[in-house]
């Protein structure tokens, strides 16, 4: 049985695992999760080619962690308020201890 190609980004994003074993559809949020941390611009228009823009906000919306600059990003880009991203209200939710 042929294997889906992954699609054409970078080499670097998946340093630490075989390309070839990465599925589009069964491993979608370990490729956004990828492309919006350490992905490149043209990465970022592959993965919305592929998965469309309302499929990508679904999962950029169900991911555990996202750096503050791309929560933001994502929150401006897709036209959604922070706190329906679940990487935000989790992160309300474990605040950490005071900073001195």
């Amino acid at each position: 049985m042929p294997r889906k190609t992954l699609l054409p980004l970078s080499d670097s994003l998946f340093w630490d695992v075989d390309k070839n074993s990465i599925d589009p559809e069964k491993h979608a949020a370990f490729i956004v999760e990828r492309v919006m941390h350490l992905g490149t611009l043209d990465d970022f228009f592959a993965i919305k080619a592929y998965y469309g823009k309302p499929k990508l906000k679904k999962i950029t919306k169900q991911l555990r962690y996202l750096d503050v600059r791309v929560l933001n990003f994502c929150s401006v880009y897709f036209r959604t308020p922070l706190n329906q991203f679940r990487c935000y209200t989790e992160k309300q939710l474990n605040q950490s201890h005071w900073s001195y």
